[in-house]
Protein backbone atom coordinates (compact mmCIF):
# COMPACT_ATOMS: atom_id res chain seq x y z
CA UNK A 1 0.00 0.00 0.00
CA UNK A 2 1.12 3.81 -0.55
CA UNK A 3 0.39 5.22 3.19
CA UNK A 4 0.22 9.10 4.15
CA UNK A 5 1.97 9.08 7.39
CA UNK A 6 1.38 12.50 9.02
CA UNK A 7 4.05 13.28 12.40
CA UNK A 8 7.61 12.69 12.07
CA UNK A 9 7.83 12.13 15.97
CA UNK A 10 9.87 9.25 17.24
CA UNK A 11 6.34 7.08 16.78
CA UNK A 12 5.67 8.11 13.71
CA UNK A 13 9.71 7.04 12.69
CA UNK A 14 8.94 3.70 14.48
CA UNK A 15 5.64 2.72 12.51
CA UNK A 16 6.74 4.10 9.57
CA UNK A 17 9.92 1.41 9.56
CA UNK A 18 7.60 -1.14 10.93
CA UNK A 19 5.51 -0.91 7.62
CA UNK A 20 8.64 -0.35 5.52
CA UNK A 21 9.59 -3.46 6.51
CA UNK A 22 6.14 -5.08 5.74
CA UNK A 23 6.66 -3.66 2.00
CA UNK A 24 5.06 -0.67 2.12
CA UNK A 25 5.79 2.88 0.73
CA UNK A 26 5.53 5.46 3.40
CA UNK A 27 5.85 9.53 2.58
CA UNK A 28 5.68 10.84 5.94
CA UNK A 29 4.23 14.87 6.50
CA UNK A 30 5.71 17.18 9.12
CA UNK A 31 5.15 20.82 9.52
CA UNK A 32 8.31 21.66 10.50
CA UNK A 33 10.26 21.72 6.93
CA UNK A 34 13.99 21.62 9.35
CA UNK A 35 13.06 18.20 10.53
CA UNK A 36 11.59 17.20 6.87
CA UNK A 37 15.63 18.91 5.14
CA UNK A 38 17.32 16.63 8.11
CA UNK A 39 15.33 13.27 7.70
CA UNK A 40 15.70 13.55 3.93
CA UNK A 41 19.50 14.27 4.21
CA UNK A 42 20.88 12.78 7.07
CA UNK A 43 18.83 9.66 7.53
CA UNK A 44 18.79 9.56 10.79
CA UNK A 45 16.04 10.83 13.92
CA UNK A 46 17.23 13.57 15.84
CA UNK A 47 15.87 11.81 19.06
CA UNK A 48 16.96 7.87 17.61
CA UNK A 49 20.27 8.65 16.64
CA UNK A 50 21.29 4.93 16.25
CA UNK A 51 18.59 4.18 13.72
CA UNK A 52 19.16 4.44 9.79
CA UNK A 53 15.90 5.62 8.10
CA UNK A 54 15.10 2.91 5.09
CA UNK A 55 14.80 4.28 1.55
CA UNK A 56 11.54 3.14 1.23
CA UNK A 57 10.59 5.95 3.51
CA UNK A 58 10.26 9.52 2.21
CA UNK A 59 9.40 12.81 3.69
CA UNK A 60 7.87 16.26 2.87
CA UNK A 61 6.16 19.46 4.63
CA UNK A 62 4.02 19.69 1.47
CA UNK A 63 0.72 18.11 3.03
CA UNK A 64 -1.30 17.50 -0.80
CA UNK A 65 1.66 15.87 -1.88
CA UNK A 66 1.84 13.60 1.06
CA UNK A 67 -2.18 12.71 0.52
CA UNK A 68 -1.65 12.26 -3.27
CA UNK A 69 -2.69 8.73 -4.45
CA UNK A 70 -2.62 7.60 -0.19
CA UNK A 71 -4.13 4.06 0.37
CA UNK A 72 -4.32 4.67 4.05
CA UNK A 73 -3.76 7.77 6.05
CA UNK A 74 -1.92 6.98 9.61
CA UNK A 75 -1.37 9.97 12.32
CA UNK A 76 0.61 10.63 14.89
CA UNK A 77 0.88 14.17 15.84
CA UNK A 78 -0.48 15.49 19.21
CA UNK A 79 -3.95 15.18 20.18
CA UNK A 80 -4.76 18.30 20.79
CA UNK A 81 -3.76 19.03 17.11
CA UNK A 82 -6.17 16.52 15.34
CA UNK A 83 -8.89 19.00 14.76
CA UNK A 84 -6.66 21.20 13.40
CA UNK A 85 -4.96 18.10 10.85
CA UNK A 86 -8.33 16.77 9.54
CA UNK A 87 -9.71 20.32 8.72
CA UNK A 88 -6.45 21.29 6.49
CA UNK A 89 -6.82 17.65 5.27
CA UNK A 90 -10.56 18.42 4.45
CA UNK A 91 -9.24 21.78 2.80
CA UNK A 92 -7.53 19.88 0.17
CA UNK A 93 -9.56 16.38 -0.49
CA UNK A 94 -12.49 14.46 0.25
CA UNK A 95 -10.61 11.44 1.76
CA UNK A 96 -12.07 8.08 0.85
CA UNK A 97 -9.32 5.93 2.44
CA UNK A 98 -8.87 4.90 5.57
CA UNK A 99 -7.79 6.74 8.60
CA UNK A 100 -5.84 5.24 11.16
CA UNK A 101 -5.25 6.97 14.81
CA UNK A 102 -2.53 6.31 16.91
CA UNK A 103 -2.03 9.47 19.13
CA UNK A 104 -3.60 9.30 22.74
CA UNK A 105 -5.86 12.04 24.39
CA UNK A 106 -9.09 13.33 24.83
CA UNK A 107 -10.64 16.84 23.52
CA UNK A 108 -10.61 19.68 25.81
CA UNK A 109 -14.09 21.44 26.31
CA UNK A 110 -15.83 18.77 24.11
CA UNK A 111 -14.55 15.52 25.88
CA UNK A 112 -14.33 13.56 22.45
CA UNK A 113 -12.15 10.96 21.46
CA UNK A 114 -10.26 11.25 18.74
CA UNK A 115 -12.21 9.29 16.58
CA UNK A 116 -15.44 11.31 17.58
CA UNK A 117 -13.27 14.32 16.33
CA UNK A 118 -11.99 13.33 12.89
CA UNK A 119 -15.65 12.20 12.56
CA UNK A 120 -17.06 16.05 13.68
CA UNK A 121 -15.05 17.35 11.21
CA UNK A 122 -14.82 15.41 8.01
CA UNK A 123 -18.55 14.22 8.78
CA UNK A 124 -20.59 10.93 9.96
CA UNK A 125 -20.34 9.42 6.38
CA UNK A 126 -16.68 8.91 7.22
CA UNK A 127 -17.08 7.21 10.50
CA UNK A 128 -16.56 3.60 9.02
CA UNK A 129 -13.33 4.28 7.49
CA UNK A 130 -11.72 5.20 11.14
CA UNK A 131 -9.51 2.58 13.08
CA UNK A 132 -7.26 3.37 16.00
CA UNK A 133 -3.64 1.27 16.97
CA UNK A 134 -2.86 1.40 20.91
CA UNK A 135 -1.55 -0.75 23.43
CA UNK A 136 1.61 -0.43 25.36
CA UNK A 137 5.06 0.35 22.89
CA UNK A 138 7.48 2.56 22.87
CA UNK A 139 8.75 3.78 19.64
CA UNK A 140 12.58 3.23 21.44
CA UNK A 141 11.87 -0.73 21.72
CA UNK A 142 9.33 -0.91 18.38
CA UNK A 143 12.39 -0.04 16.16
CA UNK A 144 14.50 -2.41 17.59
CA UNK A 145 12.12 -5.39 16.97
CA UNK A 146 11.76 -6.21 20.56
CA UNK A 147 8.78 -8.26 20.37
CA UNK A 148 5.82 -6.27 21.08
CA UNK A 149 2.02 -6.79 21.66
CA UNK A 150 -0.79 -3.93 20.74
CA UNK A 151 -4.20 -3.33 19.97
CA UNK A 152 -6.34 -2.27 16.97
CA UNK A 153 -10.12 -1.38 16.55
CA UNK A 154 -12.24 0.34 14.14
CA UNK A 155 -15.80 1.15 13.56
CA UNK A 156 -16.04 -0.94 10.73
CA UNK A 157 -14.94 -4.76 11.03
CA UNK A 158 -13.06 -4.77 7.62
CA UNK A 159 -11.11 -1.97 8.63
CA UNK A 160 -10.15 -3.14 12.05
CA UNK A 161 -8.89 -6.36 10.02
CA UNK A 162 -6.88 -4.55 7.10
CA UNK A 163 -4.95 -2.25 10.32
CA UNK A 164 -3.98 -5.54 11.49
CA UNK A 165 -2.73 -7.50 8.46
CA UNK A 166 -0.88 -4.14 8.07
CA UNK A 167 1.12 -4.02 11.12
CA UNK A 168 1.12 -7.52 12.12
CA UNK A 169 4.74 -8.29 11.93
CA UNK A 170 7.51 -11.35 13.17
CA UNK A 171 8.10 -8.86 17.03
CA UNK A 172 4.94 -6.68 16.81
CA UNK A 173 1.26 -8.74 17.10
CA UNK A 174 -1.80 -7.01 17.08
CA UNK A 175 -5.07 -7.87 18.64
CA UNK A 176 -8.17 -6.76 17.28
CA UNK A 177 -11.01 -5.11 19.52
CA UNK A 178 -13.84 -3.77 18.68
CA UNK A 179 -14.94 -1.18 21.13
CA UNK A 180 -12.83 1.73 19.71
CA UNK A 181 -14.31 3.91 22.30
CA UNK A 182 -12.59 1.67 25.02
CA UNK A 183 -9.17 1.31 23.18
CA UNK A 184 -9.07 5.53 22.61
CA UNK A 185 -10.31 6.23 26.10
CA UNK A 186 -7.67 3.56 27.98
CA UNK A 187 -4.82 5.39 25.74
CA UNK A 188 -5.28 8.83 26.97
CA UNK A 189 -6.13 8.21 30.49
CA UNK A 190 -3.18 6.35 31.21
CA UNK A 191 -0.81 9.15 30.63
CA UNK A 192 -2.16 10.86 33.52
CA UNK A 193 -1.40 8.08 36.12
CA UNK A 194 1.82 7.99 34.15
CA UNK A 195 2.11 11.58 35.46
CA UNK A 196 1.26 10.68 39.16
CA UNK A 197 3.60 7.71 39.16
CA UNK A 198 6.55 9.90 38.12
CA UNK A 199 5.62 12.32 40.94
CA UNK A 200 5.51 9.50 43.22
CA UNK A 201 9.22 8.88 42.54
CA UNK A 202 11.14 12.13 41.77
CA UNK A 203 9.32 12.71 45.61
CA UNK A 204 11.13 9.20 46.81
CA UNK A 205 8.16 6.88 47.97
CA UNK A 206 8.71 3.62 46.98
CA UNK A 207 7.18 0.58 44.89
CA UNK A 208 3.77 0.47 47.08
CA UNK A 209 3.00 4.06 46.24
CA UNK A 210 3.49 3.65 42.89
CA UNK A 211 1.22 0.72 42.95
CA UNK A 212 -1.40 1.86 44.51
CA UNK A 213 -1.62 5.21 41.94
CA UNK A 214 -1.59 2.14 39.29
CA UNK A 215 -4.21 0.26 40.62
CA UNK A 216 -5.98 3.42 41.78
CA UNK A 217 -5.62 4.92 38.46
CA UNK A 218 -7.23 1.97 36.61
CA UNK A 219 -10.18 2.29 38.83
CA UNK A 220 -10.99 5.94 37.58
CA UNK A 221 -10.16 4.77 34.24
CA UNK A 222 -12.67 2.08 34.38
CA UNK A 223 -15.11 4.35 36.26
CA UNK A 224 -15.16 7.33 33.79
CA UNK A 225 -14.87 5.44 30.93
CA UNK A 226 -18.57 4.24 30.94
CA UNK A 227 -19.83 8.07 30.24
CA UNK A 228 -18.02 7.49 26.67
CA UNK A 229 -19.88 4.32 25.89
CA UNK A 230 -16.41 2.15 26.00
CA UNK A 231 -16.48 -1.37 27.99
CA UNK A 232 -14.58 -1.27 31.36
CA UNK A 233 -13.64 -4.70 30.28
CA UNK A 234 -11.51 -3.01 27.32
CA UNK A 235 -9.08 -1.71 30.04
CA UNK A 236 -8.17 -4.86 31.51
CA UNK A 237 -6.26 -5.36 28.10
CA UNK A 238 -3.25 -3.91 26.01
CA UNK A 239 -5.17 -0.45 25.74
CA UNK A 240 -5.39 0.05 29.00
CA UNK A 241 -3.81 -2.19 31.93
CA UNK A 242 -0.72 -3.06 29.17
CA UNK A 243 -0.34 0.78 28.42
CA UNK A 244 -0.64 1.42 31.96
CA UNK A 245 1.86 -0.71 33.00
CA UNK A 246 4.77 0.43 30.22
CA UNK A 247 3.81 4.14 30.79
CA UNK A 248 4.25 4.58 34.10
CA UNK A 249 7.13 2.07 34.86
CA UNK A 250 9.77 3.06 32.37
CA UNK A 251 12.53 5.16 31.26
CA UNK A 252 11.02 6.06 28.25
CA UNK A 253 7.74 7.60 29.18
CA UNK A 254 7.44 11.23 28.60
CA UNK A 255 4.58 11.47 31.20
CA UNK A 256 6.58 9.30 33.69
CA UNK A 257 10.05 11.63 33.12
CA UNK A 258 7.80 14.43 32.98
CA UNK A 259 5.97 13.92 36.68
CA UNK A 260 9.43 12.89 38.37
CA UNK A 261 10.80 16.51 36.78
CA UNK A 262 8.00 18.08 38.22
CA UNK A 263 8.29 16.39 41.94
CA UNK A 264 12.74 16.81 41.54
CA UNK A 265 11.37 20.60 41.45
CA UNK A 266 11.23 21.79 37.92
CA UNK A 267 8.64 24.05 36.68
CA UNK A 268 6.09 22.78 34.14
CA UNK A 269 7.43 24.69 31.15
CA UNK A 270 11.32 23.89 32.01
CA UNK A 271 10.26 20.03 32.29
CA UNK A 272 8.58 19.69 29.36
CA UNK A 273 11.83 21.95 27.61
CA UNK A 274 14.17 18.91 28.93
CA UNK A 275 12.01 16.48 27.68
CA UNK A 276 11.78 18.49 24.08
CA UNK A 277 8.46 16.24 22.73
CA UNK A 278 4.95 16.42 23.44
CA UNK A 279 3.77 15.31 27.02
CA UNK A 280 0.05 14.16 26.27
CA UNK A 281 -1.19 13.60 30.04
CA UNK A 282 -0.99 17.47 30.32
CA UNK A 283 -3.33 18.05 27.84
CA UNK A 284 -5.75 15.10 28.85
CA UNK A 285 -5.20 15.75 32.11
CA UNK A 286 -7.78 18.99 32.01
CA UNK A 287 -10.45 17.04 29.38
CA UNK A 288 -10.46 14.20 31.77
CA UNK A 289 -11.38 16.08 35.02
CA UNK A 290 -13.78 17.97 32.85
CA UNK A 291 -15.89 15.01 31.76
CA UNK A 292 -15.81 13.75 35.50
CA UNK A 293 -16.96 17.03 36.77
CA UNK A 294 -20.04 17.02 33.81
CA UNK A 295 -20.62 13.47 35.02
CA UNK A 296 -20.14 13.81 39.17
CA UNK A 297 -17.45 11.19 39.13
CA UNK A 298 -14.80 11.42 41.62
CA UNK A 299 -10.83 11.00 40.41
CA UNK A 300 -8.94 11.94 42.63
CA UNK A 301 -5.62 11.22 41.20
CA UNK A 302 -6.54 13.07 38.05
CA UNK A 303 -7.63 16.25 40.23
CA UNK A 304 -4.41 15.96 42.11
CA UNK A 305 -2.33 16.16 38.94
CA UNK A 306 -4.73 18.63 37.58
CA UNK A 307 -3.31 20.95 40.79
CA UNK A 308 -0.25 20.08 40.44
CA UNK A 309 0.29 20.99 36.74
CA UNK A 310 -2.48 24.10 37.13
CA UNK A 311 -2.61 25.34 40.18
CA UNK A 312 0.88 25.65 41.57
CA UNK A 313 -0.12 22.58 44.41
CA UNK A 314 3.16 21.18 46.29
CA UNK A 315 2.85 17.60 44.99
CA UNK A 316 3.83 16.59 48.55
CA UNK A 317 0.65 18.26 50.06
CA UNK A 318 -1.35 16.79 47.01
CA UNK A 319 -0.35 13.39 48.01
CA UNK A 320 -0.52 14.03 51.56
CA UNK A 321 -4.61 14.78 50.53
CA UNK A 322 -5.03 11.93 48.57
CA UNK A 323 -4.24 9.48 51.98
CA UNK A 324 -6.67 11.37 54.01
CA UNK A 325 -9.91 10.93 52.03
CA UNK A 326 -12.19 9.14 53.52
CA UNK A 327 -11.53 5.08 52.80
CA UNK A 328 -15.06 3.72 51.03
CA UNK A 329 -15.42 0.16 49.74
CA UNK A 330 -12.40 -0.57 47.10
CA UNK A 331 -15.01 -1.27 44.18
CA UNK A 332 -17.07 2.35 44.99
Amino acid sequence: MKICYLGAGTWGTALAFLLSQNGHEVIVWDRNPDRIKILNEKRVHPKLENFLIPQNISYTANLKEALQDAEMIIESITSSGIRKMFEMIKAIKNVTCPIVITSKGIEQKTGLLLPEVIIEVLGEEHQNQIGCLSGPSHAEEVIRNIPTSVVCSAYDPEIMNLIGKIFNGPQFRVYPNSDIRGVTFGGAMKNIVAIACGISDGLGFGDNTKAALMTRGLHEMRKLCETKGASPETLIGLSGLGDLCVTCLSKYSRNYTFGRLIAEGYSVEKAKEKIGMAIEGIYTCVAALELARKYKIPVPITEGVYAIIYQNLSPRNVVNLLFQREIKNENE
